[in-house]
């Protein structure tokens, strides 16, 4: 009989939602890199597993009660074929305890956007 003890590391998800849960400057870190990448291929389910890593760091019952949307809603919403709706996307984002900015510097300078 062989008692070798296995040693296994946390996956990577896993270390992801514990710094996110440690560490609440964090998550504004990770969920602007992956809104930067959003226009990059795959950029739409990085940015959807970013807001699911934020959602298990705080707990995903706690973020579907607080969003107003059943918890399987919520696992269906932000899974990688996830394709939530505007107003889910606003409610995760409010559950979270998240504020949506937008910021038109990347793509306007001062001078040339006229409004």
């Amino acid at each position: 009989m062989n008692n070798q003890t296995t040693l296994t590391s946390p996956s990577h998800d896993q270390t992801v939602i514990d710094m996110l849960r440690d560490d609440p400057v964090f998550v504004d870190d990770y969920l602007s890199a992956a809104l930067d990448e959003i226009d990059q291929p795959g950029g739409q389910a990085a940015l959807l597993a970013a807001l699911r890593h934020v959602a298990e760091a705080q707990g995903m019952a706690n973020v579907a009660q607080r969003a107003g949307i059943p918890r399987e809603s919520l696992y269906r919403a932000l899974s990688a074929t996830g394709n939530p709706t505007l107003k889910t996307l606003l409610a995760i984002i409010q559950g979270a305890g998240l504020h949506l900015a937008v910021n038109s510097s990347r793509y306007f300078s001062t001078t040339t956007f006229k409004p």
